[in-house]
């Protein structure tokens, strides 16, 4: 066996890792709960409270504890007024508003985040954040209670799993300096999905819903605690499916269906001592059959036909089982000190069975320009009007079948000391991770017989065999300290990662070694008004997955961001503007880009680029009089980002760039607005969401023909009535302008977002 090693950063000093060993700290689980019936605190580390901050007024967390007031933010402890960064929360009144699925539809209301659509369903969403590269959410850190929960966040950081977005509570997005705290991927943010606490009495929801395409919905939550509150559990389980709005050539299913359940269970072990003690365990189960496929429509036929599916695509289809089991436990010393350590483990393994080319032609080659005589024919064979006449035009057709684990135990400490005039909210925290791939992929040729698929009767070929392996120590120290109106924080992570790469068809081991320090710091200053004043810089990192070859670097990058928030009581409005440095800007390969087989999960580096602009956020939770609300939010974002060197790669969305050059997949302008009224009976809220034009290949000037996504207007409606205390009756519609557009050409051909979709529901809640 050959043996590889590589090292890939300098490493750090002693000195620092044992300055930062120490507990990595945990969030308090904020909801729209009245008084008197506040949830427990959650499992997550990701510490922001929800939405509209409460006004000026002091609360008893100046003097070390809890904020008072449920509707506060908070990051590292400090309110919303002092945060010296972005943070947004979507609280569960809003997630409700218009009972949202698709996780790409949400997170467009939050600025500075961009999603690539692919599906129409955002089964596996591709999200970005200040120019970060989107495909499958790989530079983002993306947790559930605080927990990654990506299949191998750091062997192969590829989120081919997310979670069904209508079982959260809430859902929080970091940016700025704070994203230190969520590694290991700091250059753009963290996702926080928290899902729902166990309540302090008996409590049943059930939702059922229907609309276009047989898509159904049954969502069900049950918990219950015992008198003295000291035991509790909670039973939810989620089931989503529809036929899919796409039409096969030939008939057949294009949609999916999902479930997914979860258990919680928590003890109260009381107070001795002075320390107060609870156990809480979180275990779950999820499942998918999806038809779905990479295969897209050529320009020309997209225009007469967007939601048409060749029958190439017909045998495709993925499947996966995931398991996850979470045993927390949580220690409070006083008011001042709170101790939170999680033990986690999530396996997933998928099969998916799919087109992956011609024997002889990409199949991104033959949509992209079919009009060539030798595609033409490639083409007619695609779309089943002409019979296969040579092995070249056999479809390439098998699974990817990958098994991921990923474990580990995480501790978070809280401290809220005060030196004086100054008061400190301090996290000290430390995680030991360990995550794994194993990767088979296989294929077959397959001959289009009209509207069938039949075996060409060659062998199967084994395109690969391989298993990676991370094993990373993070650590991490911050400290939010307030001195009147101003709070200055500052803090730094260590990143520590030896990872394992092993080819078992070559039988070569490739060993890496990556160790950073991350610093980060930020400065808010409380202005007269509820106005206030920041600016904050941190260290942007993602790291290197195993397997690559000698030359490639972390994605490293130096990000700015300044700012001036207002928040009187029930209000915020806020005007960022972020600049991003990159020193590194990198992704990995894979098919949902569509790359080749040789180049699959290899990273290319795009060397320097610049990302800069400009975020605009409103919220108001208006009341017009008594029992009369007036929601609504704004979300602006303007960015622009740039490579500013020269190179080329075999990665097909950079390609041969040169400074100036735009990022793939970043538009340069996008719009959420919200409005809507409600009453303790009824209630109407309208959304409309714009993204300007992406381009899909790295370039300048304006896109040629191929070469951008549309740009889309988005209208959304929903409506609710309470019938009974107990029973309310809604109606969701989305897209209801009915407009089709181009949502990506990524991996082979163009591809449309969801059409008109219309479903109603009822929701019993005991």
């Amino acid at each position: 066996m050959e043996i590889r090693k590589q090292r890939r950063l300098p490493l750090i000093t002693p000195f620092l890792a044992v300055l930062l060993a120490t507990p990595f700290a945990s969030a308090q689980e904020a909801t729209d709960a009245p008084p008197g019936d506040e949830p427990r605190p959650a499992t997550g580390a990701l510490d922001v409270e929800i939405g509209v901050a409460s006004g000026s007024e002091e609360s008893a967390e100046a003097e070390g504890a809890p904020p008072s007031d449920p509707t506060e933010v908070t990051v590292v402890g400090t309110r919303a007024q002092e945060t010296s960064g972005s943070a947004h929360v979507i609280r569960p009144k809003q997630l409700e508003r218009f009972e949202y699925d698709d996780p790409h539809q949400v997170l467009l209301s939050v600025p500075g985040v961009y999603v690539r659509g692919e599906d129409g369903f955002g089964l596996r969403p591709n999200i970005g954040m200040r120019g970060a590269i989107s495909d499958r959410s790989k530079k983002i850190t993306l947790m559930e209670d605080g927990v990654l929960f990506g299949p191998a966040p750091y062997s192969a950081p590829a989120a081919y799993y997310f979670p069904l977005i209508t079982r959260m509570n809430s859902v929080r997005v970091v940016k700025g300096p704070s994203a230190i705290v969520y590694g290991p991927h700091t250059v753009a943010g963290a996702i926080d999905l928290v899902t729902a606490p166990i309540p302090d009495t008996r409590k049943v929801m059930i939702d059922v819903a229907m609309g276009q395409y047989l898509s159904r919905k049954l969502h069900v939550r049950a918990g219950v605690s015992d008198e003295s509150g000291r035991l509790g559990i909670l039973i939810e389980g989620v089931h989503l499916g529809n036929t899919g709005f796409k039409d096969l050539d030939g008939g057949g299913d294009t949609g999916f269906t999902r479930n997914e359940w979860m258990l919680k269970g928590r003890y109260d072990l009381g107070t001795r001592g002075g320390i107060h003690q609870e156990l809480e365990l979180k275990a779950g189960y999820s499942n998918e059959i999806s038809h779905e496929t990479y295969l897209g429509l050529t320009d020309a036929d997209f225009a007469v036909t967007p939601y048409r599916r060749y029958v190439a695509s017909k045998l495709d289809r993925m499947e996966f089982h995931r398991t996850q089991l979470a045993l927390t436990h949580r220690m409070k010393f006083g008011s001042e000190v709170e101790l939170v350590t999680t033990g986690y483990r999530h396996d997933l393994h998928r099969i998916w069975d799919r087109v992956h080319s011609f024997r002889g032609a990409a199949l991104s080659q033959v949509l992209s320009n079919p009009s060539d005589p030798r595609n033409a024919v490639y083409y007619n064979v695609l779309t089943g009007a002409i019979p296969p006449t040579t092995s070249e035009e056999s479809l390439v057709f098998g699974p990817n079948d990958r098994a991921f684990v990923s474990q580990g135990v995480q501790s978070t400490l809280h401290w809220r000391p005060r030196t004086g005039p100054i008061t400190h909210r301090i996290e000290l925290g430390t995680r030991i991770h360990y995550d794994s791939i194993a990767r088979i992929h296989n294929r077959d040729g397959y001959l289009v017989e009209g509207t069938r698929l039949e075996h060409d009767g060659s062998p199967t070929v084994y395109e690969a065999n391989n298993e990676a392996s991370t094993l990373a120590l993070s650590m991490y120290a911050v400290d939010a300290a307030t001195w009147g109106p101003v709070t200055l924080t500052a803090g730094a992570r260590i990143e520590s990662i030896r990872g394992e790469f092993n080819d078992n068809q070559s039988d070569v081991r490739t060993l890496a070694l990556q160790q950073v320090a991350l610093p980060g710091a930020g400065l808010f200053v409380a202005l007269p008004l509820d106005l206030g004043a920041f600016v904050g810089l941190h260290q942007g990192f993602s790291p290197v997955p195993p397997g690559q070859n000698d030359f490639v670097r972390p994605e490293k990058s130096v990000n700015y961001e300044a700012g001036l928030r207002w928040s009187p009581r029930r209000f915020r409005a806020e005007l960022v503007g972020f600049y991003n440095d990159y020193s590194n800007l990198s992704n990995v390969c894979t098919y949902s880009t569509g790359c080749l087989n040789e180049n699959i999960d290899q990273q290319y580096d795009g060397g320097r680029a610049r990302v800069y602009g400009l975020e605009g956020y409103v919220e108001s939770e208006y009341q017009l009089t008594e029992g009369i609300a007036l929601p609504g939010r704004l979300a602006y974002t303007f960015t622009q980002a740039e490579f500013a060197s020269d190179f080329s790669s075999a990665d097909p969305i950079f390609g041969t760039v040169f400074a100036g050059d735009t990022v793939p997949y970043v538009p340069t302008h996008q719009l959420y607005a919200s409005i809507g009224l409600e009453t303790r009976r009824f209630g109407v809220n309208v959304g409309g969401t714009y993204v300007s034009q992406m381009r899909e290949i790295a370039g300048r000037g304006d896109p040629g023909p191929g070469e951008a996504t549309d740009a889309y207007f988005l209208l959304d409606a929903s409506a609710s009535v309470k019938v009974l205390d107990w029973l309310s009756v809604y109606t969701t519609g989305r897209n209801l302008l009915n407009s089709a557009y181009l949502a990506s050409r990524r991996p082979f051909g163009a591809r449309p977002g969801a059409p008109i979709w219309v479903q109603v529901g009822a929701k019993i809640e005991l």
